[in-house]
């Protein structure tokens, strides 16, 4: 029996070796999850026969488990490289072949599929035309490489124009009349401010600022210019169409919203046109220099895809050459109940079985998930100096089960010489 048992301690020492050997191997392999051996005895007894010398005979391997903690993350400079940081799988789809991974080495085909390095693509949540991410069936990322279409600046979707200024309460009334935005005699201020036609051809809406001479003296008379021409009085639904300040320097709430006036174009847009509404929320009449704090519009020029990127949260982002970002999907994350009962289907990917259960998928930083860091990598969490030890303890042991076959060759030895 001291023989089965030395074997079985070979065999066990040698898995054992091949498990750490394995662990080593793939030290910095990316995403790798290191394994360990679970060793059990083994006795044998004859069914209903008690026994008081209850000896086993020798060990076998119970199970390989793997240890699923966290690596290390290590930045690159690609952004499609994903590290999570938490728990969870990246989601793969391989023509309909569903299978988990923890490395994020990702990057586009020529279709514009997100892929790993075996041409899984991953998959997540599809985003809607009017970029809302709404959790729904997985389906394969892809990256439109189009244009993103112009937004003009009249466009409800651009939102209104924003301009809070501070007009010099100080100032008198221009004394050249009337007014000519050439000549700087005839207005107090000006400010400039780039729009987009339907076209999204760029043009310099220029609004300028008279201090009127009525018995109001907060009263100030709004006039603008498109591309330098056609100077026109900027209405509003106050009466006599001007910005009114009360005796604090507060802008009268009447008249904040100011409807631009409208212009013919050439540039092939629609004509005439009007940049829309200007709000002048916010607006002041203080006794200092007049200035701009804020002056924005929502409308933009066509742009192309310059870059990719990901957020925490999974949403994958193109950002293009207008300034502009869009909304292209959301990286899901899949968990399980077990996850020591998945599948290894080597490459770093695993498939579910009954024992891991089944998949539960959700956004990264949702339930147990974990969160994603772009441009960087999750390690092997492999521990290289335990490893070591634990391959010279391996050794040891794999030596004393060769020492006792050893001596029970010896003995039996011994019995044979017997005379």
């Amino acid at each position: 029996m001291s023989f089965q048992q030395g074997l079985s301690g070979l065999n066990a020492a040698s898995s054992s070796l091949d498990v750490i050997g394995n662990n080593i191997s793939n030290a910095s392999t990316v995403g790798f999850k290191s394994g360990s051996a679970n060793f059990s005895d083994i006795y044998a007894a004859s069914l209903g026969i008690v026994s008081g010398a209850k000896i086993g005979i020798g060990v076998g391997v119970g199970a390989v488990q793997q240890q699923f903690t966290q690596g290390n993350l290590t930045t690159t400079n690609n952004p499609l490289d994903l590290a999570l940081n938490g728990g969870g799988f990246f989601r793969l789809s391989d023509e309909g072949a569903i299978s988990y991974t923890r490395n994020g080495q990702f990057h586009i085909d020529n279709g514009g599929y997100i892929i790993n390095d075996q041409r899984a693509r991953l998959t997540g949540y599809p985003v809607a035309a009017n970029g809302t991410i709404t959790p729904s069936n997985p389906v394969e990322l892809q990256i439109s490489a189009g244009q993103i279409a112009p937004l003009a600046s009249s466009d409800p979707l651009a939102g209104e124009m924003r301009a809070v200024l501070n007009l010099d309460s100080r100032g008198s009334v221009p004394a050249v009349t009337p007014f000519d935005f050439s000549d700087p005699e005839t207005y107090n201020y000006s400010t400039a401010l780039t729009v987009f036609d339907t076209l999204g051809v760029v043009h310099n809406l220029t609004t300028f600022y008279v201090l009127n001479g009525t018995a109001a003296p907060g009263e100030w008379t709004v006039h603008a210019t498109l591309d330098g021409a056609n100077p026109q009085v900027v209405s509003g639904s106050n009466p006599g169409g001007n910005l009114v300040f009360n005796t604090s320097g507060a802008l009268d709430p009447a008249s904040a919203l100011r409807t631009l006036p409208t212009w013919n174009l050439t540039t092939g847009a629609a004509t005439p046109w009007s940049p829309g509404v200007m709000d002048f929320t916010g607006t002041t009449q203080y006794g200092s220099g007049s200035n701009v704090d804020r002056l924005t519009q929502g409308g933009f020029t066509s742009g192309s895809l310059v870059g990719v990127g990901v957020n925490a949260d999974g949403i994958v982002q193109g950002r293009y050459s207008n300034g502009q970002t869009r909304n292209m999907g959301q990286v899901v994350l899949a968990t399980f109940a077990d996850p020591n009962g998945l599948l290894s289907l080597g490459n770093n990917q695993w498939s579910l079985t009954s024992l891991s259960g089944p998949e539960l998928i959700g956004a990264p930083a949702s339930g147990s998930r974990g969160v994603i860091q772009s441009a960087a990598v999750e390690d092997s969490n492999v521990d290289l100096t335990k490893a070591l030890v634990d391959m010279i303890t391996a050794q040891r042991n794999y030596q004393a089960n060769a020492q006792t076959i050893k001596t029970q060759d010896q003995i039996m030895q011994t019995l044979v010489n017997l005379r």
